[in-house]
């Protein structure tokens, strides 16, 4: 049996992962673990206090697909002052059958910061209002920014605010917006003063940020708007105030059972203001076993906290399709 591995660069995985792809790729990821038919290992969290960095490492396996995957994606906020990107990681690929590593993908993280958008749009496509008027982004890194491109896939809208600590980035972000090829015609993109002003009367609320205290209340929100909450993928991370989960009409889980140990849903069981029997996973609903929004004046928080079934998916469509082009470097151990 051929001992050669597949060596693929940012560049090529760019060439060869669409947007539509990634989403139908991760959906059907979704419905694959919600449905009992992957593997999902607990995520393996390293932290790195010296220089502020966290690395996640994260598996998994959908049944009877060619290969299984191990992600390690980290996240060092000091690195663009040393010229480095803030997000780093790479892909390692494995034949199901053998356990013979197949194929190295130098992805710098962009299959993670893709696959995490791809999450956020799935989400949108089952559960926002079928008409969207504001979306509200809280944050303003590259996640900001993907949310969006993606999430112009499954709705219109006509305004988008984006709120960020630092005002120079979220002008930056704003403006990086703005230009999105897939922007619906006549979106406006505005930067705004505060998280309540960017959230407010918002159909979509989209969380994108490392905080560890909580930034959205739930007396902000407007009826019926669906909060997608992506950036608490560690225990000690909190985007929204309890309140809003406990508000919330329904709340959907991307992993129960690794929602219970990190993300927004881990803080709401934690304070006692959220029953589990009130929590429904995205994969049910993507595979039909759930309905998706049931009404328009529904309030919905999504929690993504990334699974790896995800990086699965978008893997294994990347090495296909690298191997379909004749793409990548072929190295034999």
């Amino acid at each position: 049996m051929s001992r050669e591995v597949l060596v693929l660069r940012e560049a090529e995985i760019r060439s060869v992962l669409d947007h539509a792809s990634c989403i139908r790729a991760v959906e059907a990821a979704f419905a694959a673990y919600a449905t009992g038919r992957a593997e999902l290992p607990s995520v393996i969290h390293l932290d790195v206090p010296e220089a502020q960095g966290e690395i996640h490492i994260k598996a998994g396996y959908l049944h009877g697909g060619p290969a299984y995957a191990v992600k390690v994606a980290s996240g060092f906020p000091a690195n663009p002052s040393l010229g480095l990107p803030a997000n780093d990681g790479l892909v390692l690929v494995f034949d199901a059958r053998t356990g013979v590593p197949v194929a190295l993908l130098f992805d710098n993280g962009f299959i993670t910061d893709l696959r995490t958008a791809a999450a956020g749009a799935v989400a949108a496509k089952h559960l926002a209002p079928r008409a969207v008027e504001i979306v509200g982004v809280i944050g303003s890194g590259t996640q900001a920014r993907l949310q969006i491109d993606l999430l112009s896939q499954v709705r219109s809208f006509r305004e988008v605010r984006v709120w960020g600590r630092s005002p120079e980035k979220a002008r930056r972000c704003a403006e990086d917006i703005a230009r999105l090829r897939s922007l619906p015609e006549g979106c406006r993109v505005t930067q705004a003063g505060s998280v309540r002003e960017a959230v407010r009367e918002a159909g979509v609320v989209v969380t994108v940020t490392a905080s560890r205290d909580p930034l959205v209340e739930a007396s902000w929100l407007a009826p019926g708007g669906l909060v997608v909450a992506v950036g608490s993928d560690g225990a000690d991370k909190q985007e929204l105030h309890t309140d809003v989960l406990a508000r919330a009409d329904r709340v959907v889980a991307d992993s129960l059972a690794q929602c219970r140990r990190i993300g927004e849903i881990h803080h709401a069981l934690a304070a006692g203001v959220l029953e589990e029997s009130r929590i429904s996973e995205l994969g049910r609903i993507a595979a039909g076993l759930e309905p998706g929004r049931r009404a328009d004046d529904e309030a919905i928080v999504c929690d993504l906290t990334g699974v790896g079934v995800q990086d699965v998916a978008a893997a294994a469509l990347v090495v296909e399709r690298a191997r379909a082009e004749g793409l990548g470097q072929r190295i034999t151990r």
